[in-house]
């Protein structure tokens, strides 16, 4: 007799996303190449990029009502920018069903977690704040794609009320698409991020600003090569999403831009006084700081 394979019992029966953009884009076509999703209910603003994801197989789809997209829903994404994720929680709070999992991708995590506090009380045991480390400077469900975490850090921040099961089902959720989890509190992925992440978007808006105001900016441009090409290239992001993110972290980030304003000075000074070895000291450092880094993480 010829056996007949069946299909994968999905690790979700219906995941809900709000924000079908490229993070929540990629995490459905992550999910449904590895068969572990049977529905994804999209959200969104823009009907024309909701109509995109649905016409391409990202979401099965689309629901305007939030109560009728968290309905029957295992997992609840917020994928959203995080200044819009207080107004989400408030429509969503009365309509999830007890046990719903709800998460969410935010680049910050300290007004996450208080968001959740404050709309979805109720419901803390089966909150698990996440942040994949995936982004791009593209946008929109056109950009998404079912690699995008593959090999990649995905921090999640649970809170002091989240079930060890739910933590676990989360983090079973990101690992099916291929991210590498780990753990931290709120309070340090904001601190970490604010340098590594948050800093680096907004020098390079502030460069690019800076240029495209001068009278010779199409000048300027036109001579731009492969060092400004790889300096600004965030800068092409998403600007609503960065200045929720620049607001919502402003502490940390307030931190790091005194500690680049000062270390700036320094340079500038050494430069005024033409202190070539002071100079090329600090040069010397942060090239052995970079080489490192990409030895360690980005070779491998």
């Amino acid at each position: 007799m010829m056996e007949t394979s069946l299909p994968p019992i999905p690790l979700i029966s219906r995941l809900s996303i709000f924000g079908v953009g490229l993070i929540g884009g990629s995490l459905a076509l992550a999910l449904k190449a590895q068969g572990m999703v049977g529905e994804v209910v999209g959200v969104g603003r823009s009907p024309s990029n909701m109509q995109w994801a649905l016409e391409h197989g990202l979401i099965d789809r689309i629901c305007s009502d939030p109560a009728a997209a968290v309905n029957g829903a295992e997992i609840v994404v917020l994928a959203m920018p995080v200044g819009q994720m207080a107004a989400v929680m408030h429509d969503i709070a009365p309509h999830v069903r007890p046990g719903t999992l709800i998460t969410d991708v935010g680049s910050t995590k300290q007004d996450v977690a208080a968001l959740m506090h404050e709309y979805l009380a109720p419901h803390l045991a089966y909150c698990v704040p996440a942040h994949p480390i995936a982004g791009a400077e593209l946008s929109g469900a056109r950009a998404a794609r079912a690699d995008l975490y593959q090999a990649r850090n995905l921090v999640l921040t649970s809170l002091a009320e989240t079930q060890p099961a739910a933590l676990a089902r989360i983090s079973a959720m990101w690992k099916a698409c291929g991210a590498q989890v780990t753990q931290m509190s709120p309070m340090e992925h904001d601190a970490v991020f604010a340098a590594v992440s948050h800093l680096p978007h907004v020098l390079a808006y502030a460069l690019v600003d800076m240029l495209a105001a001068r009278d010779n900016a199409e000048e300027l441009f036109g001579f731009a090569a492969s060092g400004f090409r790889d300096f600004t290239r965030i800068a092409a992001s998403s600007p609503e999403m960065w200045r929720d993110i620049a607001l919502a972290n402003h502490t940390a980030l307030l931190h790091e831009m005194d500690a680049y304003l000062a270390t700036l000075s320094a340079l500038r000074e050494a430069l005024a006084q033409g202190k070539g070895a002071d100079l090329l000291s600090a040069f010397e450092r942060a090239s052995t700081a970079r080489q490192n880094w990409q030895h360690a993480h980005v070779m491998c």
